[in-house]
């Protein structure tokens, strides 16, 4: 009798270009953050004021996804975190993914919990959470306070974020002088600011940074790092890094784009065991990444916008072409004024708050921007002078994403 052979036998055995396949994935930071000196330099300059024991200002950080906002915090904050502890002062930090603590109770409760692993804090109030953190900050008398830096990531998904920032600032004019916290807030909108309530942006937007797109010049150094840390020599194309680079210039300037081009390049190359990612290789993977980044960018919205974009999508699957005085239909495009009615039905069966007219028509814009749907005024063919809206994507895989993103968790 044959002897069998475990099914991954073959996997274990099989070839691959990647010397590790984990520093091309747009998860890993390099030490070195190429073309991002300056916001390290600043945010540092910032941050330096708690090693001598004083309040730093908060921090507001905006731009789109994959331009380094996140990767160059965490490190500024690594490398503070760890100045701080071997010189023994008192200087701590939290770093809070708002996407999956996205209120103010669930935020507090994942900071108390990180500084107090050993306690449980299953139950109790937000004000008893809130009391605890300040505790932190405070200390004790002879052994004084703490300098908090909190870094809330995607801050634009908190529900009550005004709340949130009003009860965190206010909370130094009780920790007094011997402790401080501090935040650093970051958010892939750059409108999002304007719907701060204006307390809460004169106390968080003490400084701002923006951070630009990478240019393709910029992109090409990055994966030229990137590929001589993850893959073995000479099995990447140079063409191949430069067409990658291109292609996410093109697009938008992410570097996690470019990233994630060359690692599924390289995945399609190890499947077809040809040793090698060229320009071939690089175009394939254009597809399959296109379709990632449009989850990832899909599951970022904030919630509201995410059931105007579901109401657009449910409309443009729903609704018959849109008739023209010429005789002519146009499937897909949608009257601006039945999409607001639309979202105004499905957030109100969901239990969720129905924005103005005016943050509706502020989110259409934010949704045109970040190339999810394409927007025009009505010309000749249509009676009447109105905004017409039509999806980018295709309206059922966009319907299907969020609702298992959104709706099914409501």
């Amino acid at each position: 009798m044959a002897e069998l052979v475990n099914i991954f036998e073959r996997e274990f055995a099989r070839e691959t270009i990647f010397l590790d396949r984990n520093l091309i994935t747009p998860h890993f930071t390099p030490q070195k953050l190429l073309f991002r000196d300056k916001y390290i330099g600043e945010i540092s300059g910032i941050l330096s004021k708690t090693l001598h024991g004083e309040k730093p200002d908060n921090l507001f950080i905006y731009g789109k996804c994959g331009t380094g906002k996140t990767s160059v915090t965490r490190l500024v904050m690594q490398q503070l975190l760890e100045f701080a502890s071997a010189k023994n002062i008192p200087v701590e930090g939290n770093y809070v993914n708002c996407r999956n603590h996205n209120s103010k109770y669930r935020i507090l409760s994942k900071i108390v919990k990180d500084f107090f692993p050993e306690e449980d804090f299953m139950g109790y109030s937000a004000a008893f959470v809130y009391e605890k953190l300040l505790e932190h900050a405070r200390g004790k008398e002879k052994a004084g306070g703490k300098h908090i830096v909190l870094v809330l990531d995607e801050i634009d998904k908190v529900k009550d974020l005004d709340e949130l920032i009003y009860g965190l600032t206010r909370g130094n004019d009780e920790i007094g002088s011997s402790g401080s916290i501090s935040l650093i807030g970051i958010s892939n909108n750059l409108m999002f600011k304007d719907r701060l309530d204006p307390r809460t942006k004169s106390s968080l937007c003490e400084n701002e940074m923006v951070f630009p797109p990478y240019n393709a010049q910029e992109l090409t150094e990055i994966l030229r790092q990137r590929t001589g840390m993850a893959f073995k020599p000479d099995t990447v194309e140079e063409s191949a890094v430069c067409l990658a680079a291109a292609i996410a210039a093109q697009e938008s300037g992410d570097a996690r784009t470019a990233v994630m081009l060359l690692l599924r390049a390289g995945e399609i190359a190890d499947r077809r065991g040809s040793g090698k990612v060229t320009d071939r290789e690089v175009m394939k993977a254009k597809v399959q990444v296109e379709e990632e980044l449009v989850y990832n960018m899909v599951s970022t919205l904030p919630e509201q916008q995410q059931f105007v974009l579901y109401s657009i999508a449910v409309l443009s699957l729903t609704k018959k072409p849109q008739p023209k005085i010429t005789g002519e239909t146009e499937k897909g495009v949608l009257f601006s004024g039945e999409v607001y009615d639309e979202y105004c039905k499905i957030a109100k069966k969901h239990k969720e708050e129905i924005v103005s007219s005016r943050w509706y028509r502020e989110y259409i814009n934010e949704l045109e921007m970040y190339g999810l749907i394409y927007t025009t005024a009505s010309g000749k063919g249509i009676k009447g002078q109105t905004t017409l809206i039509k999806l980018g994507f295709d309206a059922e895989k966009i319907k299907g994403l969020i609702e298992r993103e959104l709706i099914e968790q409501n």
